[in-house]
């Protein structure tokens, strides 16, 4: 399905619930009437049964009223039971929708400030579906039944409930344009501290190791503090409203029963028309206080939709791709250019290879060369700003980011590993992994020996942080992750920065088995260890390629031309 902007896509996740939310209107329609039970039974009490002592007719209208107010709560609880499954249901439509957004903006560097936060403001949006403050939404069209009514008891007591509802609406109007401010600066400078808190949790072996406990604390306690402030600020506004709304409406109670009395002393009023009127303006008026007192889940639900529009406005879903079968190792790049998400300058220009099966292709350079750009954009990380990279033919475009990460294996530099157990992990979190594979995956990295040393083996619990495993563990379960699945190629960034001799050995005879199965790998690196088994050598400088080729001819040349500049240094300082 395709959609103009993302609030046509908010509306159209809305719709799919209009037949349950006419459900709703039509138990509303009933609910508000059958809340004419009360007044109308204090009504009968006070004008007839009280009159004429009749206790039979008291205990018909009793079982009456009984009877009634039980159907008004199973309609009651069952709209509350829909309304809650049209929130979950406008979750679960929208959820792999802005997940996916989510990813998506935050890689390409668009519409991130609306990414942040964009999992909970779908998930205030469904709070504010199910809460009972909708509820009121549909009760408020059945306030002028109320109100009505109370004017036929006596127009002063219409006018008095029409006078206090209409100060009470003014008064949430007044609450929402006061408060709306101070609450989102409390929930930005709340959102930031939690941020700051969970960075400093999450890197709490470098505080610790370089003794920056107390200038982190410092740090993380002036963002608190200012969110405290804006926190208190906001609570302050509306604590103010809410506490006069509440005084307003006890005030306004006991004004209706006093009005009330004053009509029934110059007979113009029953005294069961004064308690039912009393009632009935606290029915009419009931919507209007939900609001007010679920005003702070009305603003964030708002504000969540607002944003949730415009990350779905500036992140379109990716159209559907036919499925290809299954490349080759076939990797080739032409006139390929890049440009990082949020910057102006490419950091890879006109770059071109092509890699066969069977075949190890080394990139080296210098740091900010380009090499772990290049790593982005061959596993479709960052699009190219030009030129094209193919995977046996087809653009890496043409396929599903899902289906081409089960083709391309990466290893990044940075490996992270994800809350749950090592075996997890090296599925890619699978909810049905293949067992075997993984296994095969774990020796073909010639990680399974390690893994299978561990206190629990392949259920070895870890944390987004690495868990007590080191560098180099992390990097050789990195790897069996990279190699889940079979991929045709491998992209590996810097893949033995942590490994030791025993890793770096094995490493390589991770590469020599791809090649010998006729799959291909590419290495970025830095270290002439993690090129020995490559085939092909190409050299990036400042973006640009500057030399390709076979290995051996590459380092012969980069080796002559050494020793050209040497001698002609040499001869410089001579003259």
């Amino acid at each position: 399905m395709e959609y103009g902007t993302g609030l046509e896509e908010l509306r159209a996740a809305r719709r799919e619930s209009r037949w349950l939310f006419v459900a709703v209107a039509v138990f509303s329609a009933f609910v508000n009437l059958l809340m004419l039970t009360g007044p109308l039974f204090m009504l009968q009490v006070y004008d007839r049964v009280l009159g004429s002592r009749s206790e039979e007719t008291l205990l018909a209208l009793f079982v009456l009223v009984a009877f009634l107010f039980a159907m008004m709560g199973i309609l009651d609880y069952a709209r509350g039971r829909i309304l809650a499954r049209i929130g979950a249901r406008f979750q679960a439509r929208l959820e792999r929708r802005v997940f996916a957004a989510v990813l998506k903006a935050t890689t390409s560097g668009r519409g991130t400030q609306f990414a942040v936060s964009a999992l909970s403001d779908l998930e205030a949006v469904q709070r504010l579906l199910s809460s009972p403050v909708l509820t009121a939404i549909f009760d408020i069209p059945w306030t002028p039944l109320f109100l009505g009514a109370i004017f036929l008891f006596h127009p002063w007591l219409g006018f008095l409930a029409l006078g206090g509802g209409v100060l009470l609406i003014f008064l949430t109007l007044l609450n929402q344009i006061t408060t709306k401010r101070p609450v989102l600066s409390a929930n930005v400078a709340t959102h930031r501290a939690n941020l700051m808190a969970e960075q400093i949790r999450a890197e709490a072996d470098l505080v610790q190791s370089l003794g920056m406990r107390d200038a982190a604390f410092d740090r993380w306690q002036l963002a608190r503090r200012k969110a405290l402030e804006e926190t208190m600020r906001a609570a302050d506004s509306g604590g103010m409203f809410s506490t006069l709304t509440k005084t307003f409406r006890l005030f306004l109670q006991s004004a209706m029963l006093g009005l009330g009395a004053y009509l029934v002393l110059k007979n113009e009023l029953t005294a069961g028309a004064m308690i039912a009127g009393s009632i009935m303006m606290g029915r009419a008026l009931a919507p209007v206080e939900m609001a007010m007192g679920q005003w702070p889940l009305v603003q964030r639900a708002a504000k969540g939709w607002n944003n949730l529009s415009k990350l779905l406005s500036e992140v379109k879903p990716d159209a559907p791709r036919m499925a290809l079968p299954a490349p080759r190792a076939l990797l080739v790049a032409d006139q390929l250019t890049v440009v990082p998400p949020g910057e102006q300058q490419a950091s890879l220009r006109m770059v071109g290879f092509r890699l066969e099966p069977g075949q190890a292709l080394g990139v080296i350079g210098p740091s900010g060369a380009g090499k772990s750009t290049l790593a982005n954009a061959l596993t479709g990380l960052w699009r190219p700003a030009g030129g094209k990279i193919r995977l046996d033919g087809a653009t890496l475009d043409q396929y599903d980011p899902d289906v081409l990460g089960q083709h391309i294996g990466y290893l990044p530099q940075r490996v992270q590993l994800f809350d749950g157990t090592i075996a997890e992990n090296i599925a890619r979190l699978q909810q049905v992994p293949d067992e075997a594979g993984i296994v095969e995956a774990a020796k073909k990295a010639a990680a399974h020996d390690m893994i299978m040393k561990l206190p629990d083996g392949y259920n070895t619990r870890v944390t987004a942080a690495g868990g007590k495993l080191s560098g180099g563990q992390l990097q050789r379960v990195g790897l069996a992750r990279a190699m889940y699945g079979n991929p045709a190629i491998l992209v590996l960034d810097e893949p033995n920065s942590n490994l030791d001799n025993e890793g770096s050995i094995a490493l390589n005879l991770a590469i020599r088995n791809m090649k010998s199965e006729g799959r291909s790998v590419m290495i970025m690196a830095h270290r002439p260890a993690a090129i020995q088994e490559c085939d092909l050598l190409m050299v990036i400088e400042g973006g640009t390629r500057k030399a390709f080729g076979p290995k051996d001819e590459i380092l012969k040349s980069m080796v002559q031309n050494h020793a050209e500049i040497r001698r002609s240094s040499g001869q410089g300082g001579v003259t």
